[in-house]
């Protein structure tokens, strides 16, 4: 391609400072020539993009025409900001810095370019190598580590985090995709591996690898150049008073810092090498277009705006713009050292150096629906195009979409991997799919359209590269941590307090011990072996948990009496679940054709997570039995489309749906949402709330008897008596956890054999605990969709300083803040008192008992921008989206309930921007404990997709409250929540086998395994208690000898070759799976022998014994009716541990033989 037009441009010939213009490039094609350029030269191109949005298209399009371009990339904060760039940018940036690509294309942003770098000697002096069989000294390198700036950490997530553990040591190293796990053999580097930071497992192995600095200013080394440069920068200055400047001396990287990068460097080093360029190879091209130069002076304008608003503070003082940044001309100075290709979309007139490309306008295809032909448009440009075509669909399963909807006018349409195999087969039509967002024209010899071209209305958003998936076990299990004085449960003896790991010697062998204080001073110690007989106590406060008294029936009687109450709620719950089983549901049908139209209609990308639950949700439909399905998704994580989706295949099928929400807002929300979804279809939606008149209300409602409308959104009012529909096939309940009891039990009364799938971000602790055993299927979707960042929250108290400089950091970024004042009466006063707080900001309020159109009002002008600051009540939890609020001020957070604020935080962070959450709480020291502690989860859980993770807190902090309603949580107090769930899953099932279960029995038919040996992961294997503890906790938790297996591998991988005693604890517990299975509850076998005693219920045949006692009399004899004795020398330990397993699988084989 361009052979003739790339000749012409005679770049052989092209020398620094000399320019050429290439003009008309329209749609896509300058990606195309560029990759056409590149590919052909030895020399590195270098696109100047305008800005990010512009960036990301010629990735996506010149990744579309086969090369891959390096990007260097935006910091994505703002100037002087008070936050420090994500590590993985930091970490991509120096890789790039350290390593420059020498050809290809490097694409940068204009306003990356302008802001100055660490000087090319330093970065390139900085990195050292490691690789196999290269001697290591963990001390030194250890030091060598945290002078690179690297943290020390005890297990390794993200980049610039490092950590050692005996002769193991991970760390995530700049540049690198992902951490690495070194292996030492004495003091020889014996492998590398790469390492997945989420399961901490071991991947692919490598041979060396670069390790870089992990910022991109030297903090350790450079600090008395840092305090040198201080002084001289800002003479006035009291250092003492300047938080950062202390931070820095003592070694911390405070947010912020570096916007003071200048200071660590020599003043000749950041005045020659700090531009960009300096670090691009000398024969380089650079490509620009004619709108870099107007966003250069544009930047520098808002550089100069930011640093005149903060430069004031005389204690933090600020540098000046041209020490961080470069000004236009200098940036454009430093272009013009190099050979110029001004690439325009005009054409230019023709001189010496100018190509005009014979590109036109790629042309409008618009797909009408409403038309006989949708496709007409396409199926004409294609017929007549005497060149090649192809079609570029965003995704695989648009592709097909797009196939088949094209097959009835064009025939069946080849599908093509790539563009390069497009060109190669010489194809006349064909298909394909990439995120394309320009599609091509060139004069008679090429066309590629793009979606856009056919759907003008779609927002794509762009994957982001990481996304993995979110284990419900991580969410679950880091809940489970254990700290000193906690109460625990343990099922023999009741309620105590946790305190700590101990190793007692026993038989002159080191046993490891889970200490547990009682009342009055004593002490259980409970070997690590049987850690599947105690829980963490929760369903409560932990200050208010009984402390149980040893050797009193105190706890048994708590416990009977739970149990007894289980076995109730336990045969109710079986009860409905049967009742609802039974009656047959409605088993949908799919139409496949129609259904992909309809899904091609969403917008966005599904997320991982999205994509199962959907998948679930449609399966369950086309099931006999009424579904019955939590989707707990996070604020904002398109829980909506599931329930879309599920309403669509419902209606197919002539059913009607009815979805729920609590607020009229949202019911009008949601009502216009699914009308521009279903735009394209002949389905009938309408609305039921406070707005509306009431005759247009009884028109619906008889309509809705009639079957005349297929969707139903509301409120409340559609469970009123008078609301009958004609033939309900599904049920959507949004936000559930803003219903109550009464409501959802009527729900239930009233559909049984109805399909409901209910929606929830922060699921109330009774339906959480009902998705845990086993009643209802949870679906999680705990991935963000694209470019979502969590939300920074920050528990502060209140001053009016702390509000203005939190609503004003919003203002000067151009976005909208909400401040939540929740009581009516002084909710005027509090708004004024915001603008005269902060004079700039356009104040509106919004609260409950305003009229409804008013409040509609009110909202939609804040939607559209016409004021930035809304002070309003709780109304706004459930609420109309406004994607420019990213900051939410709460005021008196401690009066507010976890799901509430949760729902409050979700209010923002709707776009890729960081969003913050102010709590103000009137002081931090009087907080009340429960108060504390929810404020304290909220911080904590500040990732993306906790909602989950604070709602199993939620059920702590607040306990379950009864499954089923009247007697709340009596017993559930007494014994503890995770117990409780345990008892009631095993009398569930029970009940389901038609047992009744034997309260006395014990409940935990474990075995009690002692082989009198060490069995425990030594202190200088593992030596973090917290890991060991969790390790004890998974083995004594495994069923299966597979997960047993999975996990040593796991203890192998992450902390090396386990010594003995490790290696006897997994056989301790192989034995206790195939005792279990036997039902021997007890083995005890030391050197000399010892007994196995059966449980009265075993299915051990007596016949098999009399057997094993007939051949070797002088081994075994039985001791009363449970008892076998066994007599034999068993010394060693690897004997000992083999003759039991030998004796178990024999006993076993017999059993299915």
């Amino acid at each position: 391609m361009f052979q003739q037009e790339i000749s012409q441009l005679n770049l052989q010939q092209f020398k620094a400072g000399e320019k050429r213009w290439i003009g008309s490039l329209l749609g896509s094609s300058a990606a195309l020539l560029f990759k056409e350029i590149a590919t052909q030269s030895s020399s590195l191109y270098v696109i100047v993009a305008s800005n990010n949005q512009h960036l990301a298209q010629l990735e996506s399009e010149l990744e579309f025409y086969g090369i891959k371009p390096t990007i260097f990339p935006d910091w994505e904060i703002l100037p002087y900001d008070r936050l420090s760039p994500h590590q993985d940018i930091v970490s991509e940036r120096l890789a790039i810095l350290s390593n420059m690509p020498q050809k290809g294309i490097l694409l940068i942003s204009a306003s990356t370019l302008a802001q100055r770098v660490a000087p090319y000697s330093w970065v390139v002096g900085e990195h050292f190598d490691i690789k196999v069989g290269q001697k290591l000294d963990l001390e030194a390198q250890k030091k060598q580590l945290v002078q690179a700036g690297y943290r020390l950490v005890d297990t390794v997530y993200d980049h610039g985090e490092f950590a050692v553990r005996g002769s193991i040591m991970d760390i995530y190293a700049s540049g690198q995709d992902q951490p690495i796990r070194i292996d030492l053999f004495d003091d020889e580097i014996e492998s590398l591996k790469f390492f997945d930071p989420e399961t901490q497992r071991t991947t692919e192995s490598l041979k060396n690898f670069t390790v870089l600095p992990a910022k991109e200013f030297p903090l350790k080394e450079g600090r008395s150049t840092f305090r040198d440069r201080y002084a001289e920068s800002f003479p006035t200055a009291n250092p003492k008073k300047n938080p950062i400047y202390q931070d820095v001396l003592e070694g911390i990287a405070t947010p912020g810092l570096e916007f003071y990068l200048p200071l660590f460097f020599d003043k000749k080093l950041m005045e020659t090498q700090s531009i960009l360029t300096t670090y691009l190879p000398k024969n380089c091209v650079v490509i620009t277009n004619n709108e870099v130069e107007d966003e250069l002076i544009n930047f520098w304008k808002e550089v100069v705006r930011r640093y005149e608003d903060r430069r004031h503070n005389i204690d933090q003082p600020i540098l000046p713009p041209e020490e961080l940044f470069l000004m236009p001309n200098h940036v454009l100075q430093a272009l013009n050292q190099f050979p110029r290709i001004l690439a325009s979309a005009e054409a230019f007139e023709a001189k010496a150096g100018v190509l005009n490309l014979a590109a036109e306008q790629p042309p409008k295809l618009a797909v009408d629906p409403k038309k006989q032909q949708p496709f007409e448009a396409v199926k004409h440009y294609v017929d007549q195009a005497k060149h090649p075509v192809l079609l570029v669909a965003e995704s695989a399963g648009r592709r097909e979409t797009l196939k088949d909807a094209l097959r009835a006018v064009l025939g069946e349409i080849q599908t093509v991997d790539s563009f390069a195999q497009f060109q190669k087969d010489q194809l006349q039509v064909a298909i394909t799919s990439a995120p394309l967002d320009r599609g091509l024209l060139l004069t008679n010899q090429l066309s590629v359209i793009s979606e856009n071209q056919l759907y003008e209305h779609r927002v794509v958003q762009r994957r982001r590269k990481r996304q993995q998936e979110v284990s419900e076990e991580f969410l679950i299990r880091s809940l489970t941590e254990l700290s000193i004085g906690a109460p625990v449960v343990h099922i023999d003896h009741g309620v105590g307090r946790y305190a700590g790991l101990t190793t007692l010697e026993i038989d002159q062998q080191d046993h490891e011990f889970l200490q547990l204080d009682y009342a009055d001073g004593a002490k259980v110690y409970v070997p690590v072996t049987n850690l599947h007989l105690i829980s963490r106590y929760s369903g409560g406060d932990p200050d208010l948990a009984p402390l149980h008294k040893l050797g009193t029936d105190t706890w048994s009687k708590a416990k009977r009496k739970a149990l007894e109450q289980i076995h109730d709620v336990a045969a109710e719950l079986l009860h409905i679940q049967a009742r609802r089983q039974s009656k047959p549901g409605f088993a949908f049908e799919m139409d496949h054709t129609a259904y992909m139209q309809f899904a091609s209609g969403f917008a966005y990308e599904e997320t991982l997570d999205q994509a199962n639950a959907i998948e679930a949700t449609l399966h369950d439909m086309q099931l006999a039995k009424p579904m019955d399905r939590l989707v707990c998704g996070d604020v904002g994580f398109g829980k909506t489309e599931v329930a879309m989706r599920a309403a669509f295949v419902a209606v197919q099928n002539g059913k009607q749906v009815a979805v729920l929400v609590p607020t009229t807002l949202l019911a009008q929300q949601h009502y216009e949402s699914f009308k521009d979804r279903f735009a394209d279809t002949a389905v009938r939606i309408e609305v039921l709330s406070r707005f509306g008149t009431n005759k247009t209300h009884l028109k619906i409602i008889e309509d809705l008897a009639e079957g005349r409308v297929d969707i139903v959104v509301g409120t409340h009012k559609i469970l009123q008596e008078n609301v009958q529909f004609k033939n309900l096939g599904l049920m959507i309940v949004d936000e559930e956890h803003r219903f109550g009891v009464r409501d959802k039990e009527r729900i239930k009364a009233l559909r049984a054999d109805v399909d409901m799938l209910t929606l929830t971000a922060t699921p109330i602790p009774r339906t959480l605990n009902m998705a845990f055993s086993g009643m209802r299927d949870l679906s999680i979707i705990a991935t963000p969709p694209a470019r979502r960042l969590a939300v920074k929250t920050f528990v502060q108290e209140h001053t009016d300083d702390s509000i203005k400089e939190a609503i004003l950091r919003e203002l000067l970024r151009g976005g909208q803040v909400y401040l939540l004042h929740n009581e009516v009466e002084t909710i005027e006063r509090a708004a004024e008192t915001i603008r005269h707080l902060v004079p700039e900001a356009r104040v509106a309020v919004a609260h409950g008992q305003m009229r409804e159109r008013e409040l509609e009002q009110v909202m939609q002008q804040f939607y559209h921008k016409d004021y930035n600051v809304l002070v309003c009540s709780t109304i706004i939890e459930t609420g109309i989206d406004v994607p420019n609020a990213n900051t939410i001020i709460i005021e008196r957070a401690d009066k507010l309930g976890l799901a509430q604020l949760h729902q409050l935080r979700g209010r923002v962070g709707r776009s890729h921007h960081q969003a913050y959450a102010y709590l103000l709480v009137p002081s931090i020291k009087h907080l009340k404990g429960d108060a504390e502690k929810r404020l304290d989860a909220i911080q904590r859980a500040s990732t993306l997709g906790a909602g989950f993770m604070l709602a199993t807190e939620d059920l702590e902090i607040r306990g379950a409250g009864e499954l089923l309603g009247e007697q709340q949580s009596g017993s559930m107090q007494a014994i503890g929540y995770s117990l409780y769930m345990e008892m009631l899953e095993k009398a569930t099932k029970a009940i389901q086998k038609g047992k009744t279960p034997n309260f006395d029995a014990p409940l935990s038919l474990t075995a009690e395994i002692n082989l009198h040996m060490p069995a425990l992961i030594p202190d200088d294997y593992l030596g973090d208690v917290h890991q060991r503890l969790l390790f004890y906790k998974r083995i004594s938790n495994t069923d299966t000898q597979e997960k047993l297996d999975n996990i040593r591998m796991e203890l192998i991988d992450r902390f090396g070759i386990p010594p003995q005693p490790v290696k006897q604890l997994f056989s301790v517990h192989q034995i206790r799976l195939r005792a279990e299975q036997l039902g021997i509850t007890k083995v005890d076998i030391n050197s000399n022998g010892g007994y196995i005693e059966f449980s009265p219920d075993t299915p051990v045949q007596a016949i098999s014994i009399i057997q094993l006692m007939q051949k070797n009399p002088s081994y075994y004899r039985m001791e009363g009716g449970q008892r076998l004795k066994v007599m034999v020398q068993l010394a060693e330990y690897d004997k000992r541990i083999q003759f039991i397993v030998e004796l178990l699988n024999k006993l076993l084989g017999e059993l299915h033989s």
